[in-house]
Protein backbone atom coordinates (compact mmCIF):
# COMPACT_ATOMS: atom_id res chain seq x y z
CA UNK A 1 0.00 0.00 0.00
CA UNK A 2 1.15 3.56 -0.64
CA UNK A 3 2.98 5.45 2.10
CA UNK A 4 2.08 8.78 3.67
CA UNK A 5 4.08 10.79 1.11
CA UNK A 6 2.24 9.12 -1.75
CA UNK A 7 -1.13 9.62 -0.04
CA UNK A 8 -0.40 13.35 0.30
CA UNK A 9 0.78 13.63 -3.31
CA UNK A 10 -2.35 11.92 -4.61
CA UNK A 11 -4.62 14.01 -2.37
CA UNK A 12 -3.01 17.25 -3.59
CA UNK A 13 -3.51 16.11 -7.16
CA UNK A 14 -7.17 15.44 -6.44
CA UNK A 15 -7.56 18.89 -4.86
CA UNK A 16 -6.18 20.37 -8.07
CA UNK A 17 -8.59 18.27 -10.11
CA UNK A 18 -11.52 19.54 -8.05
CA UNK A 19 -10.42 23.17 -8.43
CA UNK A 20 -10.19 22.74 -12.21
CA UNK A 21 -13.64 21.22 -12.26
CA UNK A 22 -15.03 24.12 -10.27
CA UNK A 23 -13.44 26.66 -12.61
CA UNK A 24 -15.04 24.91 -15.59
CA UNK A 25 -18.41 24.50 -13.90
CA UNK A 26 -18.08 20.71 -13.88
CA UNK A 27 -18.76 20.17 -10.17
CA UNK A 28 -22.31 18.98 -9.74
CA UNK A 29 -24.14 21.21 -7.24
CA UNK A 30 -25.74 19.66 -4.19
CA UNK A 31 -29.51 19.17 -4.46
CA UNK A 32 -31.84 21.84 -3.09
CA UNK A 33 -33.61 19.85 -0.38
CA UNK A 34 -36.27 22.46 0.37
CA UNK A 35 -37.19 22.57 -3.32
CA UNK A 36 -37.27 18.78 -3.37
CA UNK A 37 -39.75 18.72 -0.50
CA UNK A 38 -41.92 21.39 -2.11
CA UNK A 39 -42.10 19.45 -5.39
CA UNK A 40 -42.89 16.22 -3.58
CA UNK A 41 -45.56 17.70 -1.31
CA UNK A 42 -47.24 19.34 -4.30
CA UNK A 43 -47.41 16.07 -6.19
CA UNK A 44 -48.50 14.07 -3.16
CA UNK A 45 -51.34 16.52 -2.56
CA UNK A 46 -52.75 15.40 -5.91
CA UNK A 47 -52.86 11.75 -4.87
CA UNK A 48 -56.25 10.57 -3.65
CA UNK A 49 -56.36 9.81 0.07
CA UNK A 50 -57.42 6.24 -0.66
CA UNK A 51 -53.78 5.58 -1.50
CA UNK A 52 -51.89 7.49 1.21
CA UNK A 53 -52.21 6.66 4.89
CA UNK A 54 -49.58 9.22 5.90
CA UNK A 55 -46.42 10.99 4.82
CA UNK A 56 -43.73 11.95 7.32
CA UNK A 57 -40.53 13.90 6.63
CA UNK A 58 -37.17 13.16 8.24
CA UNK A 59 -33.93 15.12 7.90
CA UNK A 60 -30.98 12.87 8.65
CA UNK A 61 -27.61 14.59 9.18
CA UNK A 62 -24.66 12.63 7.82
CA UNK A 63 -22.99 12.84 11.25
CA UNK A 64 -25.79 10.91 12.98
CA UNK A 65 -25.02 7.22 13.67
CA UNK A 66 -27.76 4.62 13.14
CA UNK A 67 -30.52 4.23 14.11
CA UNK A 68 -33.04 7.11 13.86
CA UNK A 69 -36.40 6.25 15.40
CA UNK A 70 -38.97 7.66 12.96
CA UNK A 71 -41.83 7.39 15.46
CA UNK A 72 -43.78 5.41 12.86
CA UNK A 73 -45.25 2.09 13.99
CA UNK A 74 -45.93 -0.21 11.07
CA UNK A 75 -48.43 -3.03 11.12
CA UNK A 76 -47.43 -6.34 9.56
CA UNK A 77 -48.48 -6.36 5.92
CA UNK A 78 -48.48 -2.58 5.49
CA UNK A 79 -46.46 -1.24 2.56
CA UNK A 80 -44.13 1.73 2.71
CA UNK A 81 -41.99 3.70 0.27
CA UNK A 82 -39.21 6.07 1.25
CA UNK A 83 -38.02 8.77 -1.17
CA UNK A 84 -34.64 10.40 -0.58
CA UNK A 85 -32.61 13.38 -1.75
CA UNK A 86 -29.33 14.65 -0.43
CA UNK A 87 -25.60 14.22 -0.37
CA UNK A 88 -23.02 13.00 2.14
CA UNK A 89 -19.50 14.35 1.76
CA UNK A 90 -16.41 12.39 2.68
CA UNK A 91 -14.43 15.44 1.51
CA UNK A 92 -15.76 18.67 0.01
CA UNK A 93 -12.21 19.71 -0.91
CA UNK A 94 -11.83 16.56 -3.03
CA UNK A 95 -15.49 16.56 -4.14
CA UNK A 96 -15.96 13.02 -2.82
CA UNK A 97 -19.53 12.24 -1.85
CA UNK A 98 -22.16 9.52 -1.90
CA UNK A 99 -25.83 9.52 -2.81
CA UNK A 100 -28.77 8.32 -0.69
CA UNK A 101 -28.60 5.01 -2.52
CA UNK A 102 -25.26 4.32 -0.83
CA UNK A 103 -26.29 5.86 2.48
CA UNK A 104 -29.85 5.25 3.68
CA UNK A 105 -30.97 1.88 5.02
CA UNK A 106 -34.17 0.87 6.78
CA UNK A 107 -35.09 -1.55 9.55
CA UNK A 108 -38.42 -2.51 11.11
CA UNK A 109 -38.20 -3.30 14.82
CA UNK A 110 -35.21 -3.12 17.13
CA UNK A 111 -33.81 -6.43 15.86
CA UNK A 112 -35.15 -6.54 12.31
CA UNK A 113 -32.90 -7.10 9.30
CA UNK A 114 -31.52 -4.05 7.51
CA UNK A 115 -32.68 -3.21 3.98
CA UNK A 116 -31.07 -1.30 1.15
CA UNK A 117 -32.13 -0.23 -2.32
CA UNK A 118 -30.44 0.16 -5.67
CA UNK A 119 -31.96 3.66 -6.02
CA UNK A 120 -32.87 6.71 -3.94
CA UNK A 121 -36.22 5.10 -3.18
CA UNK A 122 -37.19 1.92 -1.39
CA UNK A 123 -40.52 0.11 -1.11
CA UNK A 124 -41.24 -2.82 1.15
CA UNK A 125 -43.94 -4.64 3.06
CA UNK A 126 -43.52 -4.83 6.82
CA UNK A 127 -43.02 -8.51 7.60
CA UNK A 128 -43.93 -7.96 11.24
CA UNK A 129 -45.39 -5.21 13.37
CA UNK A 130 -42.74 -2.81 14.61
CA UNK A 131 -41.19 0.66 14.66
CA UNK A 132 -39.55 1.96 11.47
CA UNK A 133 -35.91 3.02 11.82
CA UNK A 134 -33.63 4.80 9.33
CA UNK A 135 -29.86 4.66 9.36
CA UNK A 136 -26.80 6.17 7.71
CA UNK A 137 -24.32 3.55 6.53
CA UNK A 138 -21.36 5.41 4.98
CA UNK A 139 -18.61 5.82 6.15
CA UNK A 140 -19.20 2.85 8.43
CA UNK A 141 -20.22 -0.65 7.39
CA UNK A 142 -22.59 -3.24 8.80
CA UNK A 143 -21.13 -6.10 10.81
CA UNK A 144 -24.47 -7.87 11.30
CA UNK A 145 -27.74 -7.99 9.40
CA UNK A 146 -29.40 -6.34 12.39
CA UNK A 147 -27.43 -3.14 11.83
CA UNK A 148 -24.46 -3.38 14.19
CA UNK A 149 -21.49 -1.40 12.86
CA UNK A 150 -17.99 -2.51 11.90
CA UNK A 151 -16.21 0.66 13.10
CA UNK A 152 -16.75 2.91 16.09
CA UNK A 153 -19.54 5.40 15.44
CA UNK A 154 -17.05 8.24 15.85
CA UNK A 155 -16.27 7.81 12.13
CA UNK A 156 -19.49 9.71 11.40
CA UNK A 157 -17.88 12.87 12.79
CA UNK A 158 -15.65 13.02 9.72
CA UNK A 159 -18.42 13.47 7.15
CA UNK A 160 -20.87 16.26 6.34
CA UNK A 161 -24.13 16.83 4.52
CA UNK A 162 -27.63 15.52 5.07
CA UNK A 163 -30.46 13.54 3.51
CA UNK A 164 -34.10 14.60 3.30
CA UNK A 165 -36.46 11.61 3.41
CA UNK A 166 -40.20 11.33 2.71
CA UNK A 167 -41.76 8.27 4.33
CA UNK A 168 -45.05 7.34 2.68
CA UNK A 169 -47.20 4.65 4.23
CA UNK A 170 -49.74 3.42 1.72
CA UNK A 171 -53.33 2.39 2.42
CA UNK A 172 -53.03 -0.32 -0.20
CA UNK A 173 -50.17 -1.56 -2.30
CA UNK A 174 -47.05 0.45 -2.97
CA UNK A 175 -47.47 -0.17 -6.70
CA UNK A 176 -50.94 1.38 -6.75
CA UNK A 177 -49.73 4.34 -4.72
CA UNK A 178 -46.68 4.87 -6.92
CA UNK A 179 -48.79 4.77 -10.07
CA UNK A 180 -51.07 7.43 -8.55
CA UNK A 181 -48.03 9.54 -7.65
CA UNK A 182 -46.73 9.26 -11.22
CA UNK A 183 -50.08 10.52 -12.49
CA UNK A 184 -49.94 13.41 -9.99
CA UNK A 185 -46.60 14.70 -11.25
CA UNK A 186 -43.85 12.19 -10.43
CA UNK A 187 -41.42 14.57 -8.60
CA UNK A 188 -37.83 14.03 -9.75
CA UNK A 189 -39.03 10.84 -11.52
CA UNK A 190 -38.68 9.01 -8.22
CA UNK A 191 -42.06 7.26 -8.37
CA UNK A 192 -41.63 6.01 -11.94
CA UNK A 193 -38.08 4.98 -11.09
CA UNK A 194 -39.28 3.01 -8.08
CA UNK A 195 -41.91 1.26 -10.20
CA UNK A 196 -39.17 0.37 -12.66
CA UNK A 197 -37.02 -1.00 -9.85
CA UNK A 198 -39.91 -3.07 -8.48
CA UNK A 199 -40.49 -4.52 -11.94
CA UNK A 200 -37.04 -6.09 -11.83
CA UNK A 201 -34.90 -3.53 -13.64
CA UNK A 202 -31.26 -4.12 -12.83
CA UNK A 203 -31.87 -7.57 -11.37
CA UNK A 204 -28.53 -9.41 -10.99
CA UNK A 205 -27.66 -12.26 -13.37
CA UNK A 206 -29.02 -15.66 -12.36
CA UNK A 207 -26.91 -17.36 -9.70
CA UNK A 208 -25.25 -14.12 -8.61
CA UNK A 209 -26.13 -11.69 -5.81
CA UNK A 210 -24.89 -8.37 -4.46
CA UNK A 211 -22.79 -8.38 -1.29
CA UNK A 212 -25.43 -7.66 1.32
CA UNK A 213 -23.60 -5.09 3.46
CA UNK A 214 -22.65 -2.92 0.44
CA UNK A 215 -26.26 -2.89 -0.68
CA UNK A 216 -28.21 -3.65 -3.81
CA UNK A 217 -27.05 -2.35 -7.18
CA UNK A 218 -27.83 -2.17 -10.86
CA UNK A 219 -24.36 -1.95 -12.40
CA UNK A 220 -24.17 -5.59 -13.49
CA UNK A 221 -26.34 -7.07 -16.25
CA UNK A 222 -26.41 -10.46 -17.94
CA UNK A 223 -25.15 -10.29 -21.53
CA UNK A 224 -26.62 -13.33 -23.19
CA UNK A 225 -26.07 -16.66 -21.48
CA UNK A 226 -22.32 -16.49 -20.99
CA UNK A 227 -21.23 -12.95 -20.13
CA UNK A 228 -21.84 -10.19 -17.61
CA UNK A 229 -21.67 -6.48 -18.43
CA UNK A 230 -20.72 -3.86 -15.89
CA UNK A 231 -21.23 -0.10 -16.06
CA UNK A 232 -20.64 2.07 -13.02
CA UNK A 233 -20.49 5.80 -12.36
CA UNK A 234 -20.54 7.32 -8.88
CA UNK A 235 -21.54 4.02 -7.32
CA UNK A 236 -20.06 0.88 -5.79
CA UNK A 237 -21.12 -2.76 -5.77
CA UNK A 238 -19.83 -6.29 -5.44
CA UNK A 239 -21.53 -9.10 -7.34
CA UNK A 240 -20.89 -12.52 -5.80
CA UNK A 241 -21.30 -16.15 -6.82
CA UNK A 242 -20.80 -18.86 -4.20
CA UNK A 243 -18.50 -21.71 -5.23
CA UNK A 244 -16.87 -24.67 -3.50
CA UNK A 245 -13.51 -25.56 -4.99
CA UNK A 246 -10.47 -27.20 -3.37
CA UNK A 247 -7.42 -24.99 -2.97
CA UNK A 248 -4.18 -26.78 -3.76
CA UNK A 249 -0.89 -26.23 -5.61
CA UNK A 250 -1.52 -25.41 -9.25
CA UNK A 251 -5.02 -23.99 -8.64
CA UNK A 252 -5.73 -21.26 -11.19
CA UNK A 253 -8.29 -18.55 -11.94
CA UNK A 254 -8.83 -17.90 -15.65
CA UNK A 255 -11.12 -15.35 -17.25
CA UNK A 256 -11.70 -13.17 -20.29
CA UNK A 257 -12.68 -9.54 -20.06
CA UNK A 258 -13.08 -6.49 -22.20
CA UNK A 259 -12.50 -3.26 -20.31
CA UNK A 260 -13.83 -0.26 -22.21
CA UNK A 261 -13.40 2.47 -19.58
CA UNK A 262 -11.44 2.70 -16.32
CA UNK A 263 -13.21 4.48 -13.43
CA UNK A 264 -9.99 5.63 -11.77
CA UNK A 265 -8.07 8.84 -12.44
CA UNK A 266 -5.00 8.15 -10.28
CA UNK A 267 -3.12 5.26 -8.69
CA UNK A 268 -5.65 3.22 -6.78
CA UNK A 269 -3.67 2.33 -3.65
CA UNK A 270 -4.74 5.40 -1.65
CA UNK A 271 -8.07 5.94 0.09
CA UNK A 272 -9.33 8.94 -1.95
CA UNK A 273 -8.42 7.39 -5.33
CA UNK A 274 -9.59 3.80 -4.85
CA UNK A 275 -11.76 3.44 -7.96
CA UNK A 276 -11.39 0.25 -10.01
CA UNK A 277 -12.96 -2.74 -11.80
CA UNK A 278 -11.85 -6.22 -10.75
CA UNK A 279 -12.48 -9.92 -10.29
CA UNK A 280 -11.81 -11.47 -6.90
CA UNK A 281 -11.39 -14.90 -5.35
CA UNK A 282 -12.74 -15.40 -1.82
CA UNK A 283 -11.06 -17.99 0.39
CA UNK A 284 -12.52 -19.91 3.32
CA UNK A 285 -10.53 -17.85 5.84
CA UNK A 286 -12.45 -14.68 4.88
CA UNK A 287 -9.83 -12.84 2.79
CA UNK A 288 -10.02 -12.28 -0.94
CA UNK A 289 -7.49 -11.46 -3.64
CA UNK A 290 -8.85 -9.09 -6.25
CA UNK A 291 -7.24 -8.66 -9.68
CA UNK A 292 -7.71 -5.36 -11.46
CA UNK A 293 -6.68 -3.13 -14.35
CA UNK A 294 -4.88 -0.05 -13.01
CA UNK A 295 -4.68 3.44 -14.43
CA UNK A 296 -1.09 3.97 -13.24
CA UNK A 297 0.38 1.10 -11.20
CA UNK A 298 2.63 -1.51 -12.77
CA UNK A 299 1.41 -5.10 -13.24
CA UNK A 300 2.17 -7.37 -10.28
CA UNK A 301 1.91 -4.46 -7.84
CA UNK A 302 0.16 -5.76 -4.73
CA UNK A 303 -1.20 -4.10 -1.60
CA UNK A 304 -3.71 -4.44 1.21
CA UNK A 305 -6.92 -2.51 0.55
CA UNK A 306 -6.57 1.11 1.74
CA UNK A 307 -10.22 1.38 2.82
CA UNK A 308 -10.65 1.12 6.62
CA UNK A 309 -13.59 -1.29 6.33
CA UNK A 310 -11.62 -3.63 4.04
CA UNK A 311 -8.01 -3.50 5.19
CA UNK A 312 -8.37 -6.70 7.19
CA UNK A 313 -9.91 -8.81 4.42
CA UNK A 314 -8.88 -7.78 0.92
CA UNK A 315 -5.66 -7.73 -1.12
CA UNK A 316 -5.26 -6.10 -4.53
CA UNK A 317 -3.05 -7.29 -7.39
CA UNK A 318 -2.59 -5.32 -10.63
CA UNK A 319 -2.78 -7.39 -13.84
CA UNK A 320 -2.80 -4.62 -16.47
CA UNK A 321 -2.00 -0.92 -16.63
CA UNK A 322 -3.09 2.12 -18.62
CA UNK A 323 -5.01 2.51 -21.86
CA UNK A 324 -3.19 -0.10 -23.95
CA UNK A 325 -5.62 -2.92 -24.65
CA UNK A 326 -8.79 -1.12 -23.62
CA UNK A 327 -11.75 -2.00 -25.79
CA UNK A 328 -10.38 -5.42 -26.77
CA UNK A 329 -11.09 -8.84 -25.30
CA UNK A 330 -8.22 -9.98 -23.06
CA UNK A 331 -7.56 -13.44 -21.64
CA UNK A 332 -6.09 -13.66 -18.15
CA UNK A 333 -4.81 -16.40 -15.87
CA UNK A 334 -3.43 -16.42 -12.32
CA UNK A 335 -1.82 -19.16 -10.25
CA UNK A 336 -3.85 -18.67 -7.08
CA UNK A 337 -1.64 -20.87 -4.94
CA UNK A 338 1.43 -18.81 -5.81
CA UNK A 339 -0.41 -15.52 -5.34
CA UNK A 340 -1.78 -16.62 -1.97
CA UNK A 341 1.70 -17.59 -0.78
CA UNK A 342 3.22 -14.33 -1.99
CA UNK A 343 0.51 -11.89 -0.96
CA UNK A 344 -1.73 -13.38 1.75
CA UNK A 345 0.55 -15.63 3.77
CA UNK A 346 1.52 -12.71 6.01
CA UNK A 347 -2.11 -11.71 6.61
CA UNK A 348 -4.23 -14.86 6.66
CA UNK A 349 -4.03 -18.51 7.71
CA UNK A 350 -3.70 -21.34 5.22
CA UNK A 351 -6.67 -21.64 2.90
CA UNK A 352 -8.29 -24.96 2.10
CA UNK A 353 -11.10 -24.00 -0.23
CA UNK A 354 -12.29 -21.24 -2.55
CA UNK A 355 -15.79 -20.21 -1.54
CA UNK A 356 -16.70 -17.34 -3.85
CA UNK A 357 -15.99 -15.40 -7.02
CA UNK A 358 -16.65 -11.66 -6.92
CA UNK A 359 -16.95 -8.94 -9.53
CA UNK A 360 -16.15 -5.53 -8.03
CA UNK A 361 -16.93 -2.06 -9.37
CA UNK A 362 -16.09 1.15 -7.50
CA UNK A 363 -16.50 4.67 -8.86
CA UNK A 364 -17.47 6.51 -5.67
CA UNK A 365 -14.33 8.63 -5.42
CA UNK A 366 -13.73 10.12 -8.88
CA UNK A 367 -17.34 9.52 -10.04
CA UNK A 368 -15.95 8.61 -13.46
CA UNK A 369 -17.57 6.00 -15.71
CA UNK A 370 -16.15 2.50 -15.69
CA UNK A 371 -17.31 -0.21 -18.10
CA UNK A 372 -16.31 -3.81 -18.82
CA UNK A 373 -17.57 -7.28 -19.73
CA UNK A 374 -16.61 -10.60 -18.12
CA UNK A 375 -16.67 -13.96 -19.90
CA UNK A 376 -15.36 -17.52 -19.45
CA UNK A 377 -14.62 -17.32 -15.72
CA UNK A 378 -13.32 -20.65 -14.49
CA UNK A 379 -11.35 -22.31 -11.70
CA UNK A 380 -8.87 -24.98 -12.78
CA UNK A 381 -6.85 -27.45 -10.72
CA UNK A 382 -5.18 -30.38 -12.49
CA UNK A 383 -7.87 -32.17 -14.50
CA UNK A 384 -10.64 -30.51 -12.52
CA UNK A 385 -12.43 -27.42 -13.82
CA UNK A 386 -15.33 -25.38 -12.47
CA UNK A 387 -16.99 -23.05 -14.97
CA UNK A 388 -18.21 -20.04 -13.00
CA UNK A 389 -19.48 -18.05 -15.99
Amino acid sequence: MAGIATDITVALGLVGRTLRRRLHGEVEPAPDLDAFRARFDEALAGVEREHVARCEWITLPATEPPWRDTGIDLQAGHEVTIFCAGRVYASKALDIWVTPKNQIWTRVGATGSVRSSSRASQSFEAEETGRLFLGNCFPNDWSTREGERLQDDRVYRGVSGETRIAIVEWNGSARDGLEALVAAGDPDALASGELERLSGAGRPPEGWHYLWHLGEGEMYRAHGAGAIDCEVEGDVGILQKPVDFPFAPGCRLEWDWQVDALPGTAREDTLPSHDYLSIAVEFDHGWDITYYWSTALEPETGYVCPLPNWKHREYHVVVRKGEAGLGALQSEGRDLYVDHAEHLAAHAPEAKRIVGIWLIANSVFARQRGACRFENIRLVSGDRELKVL
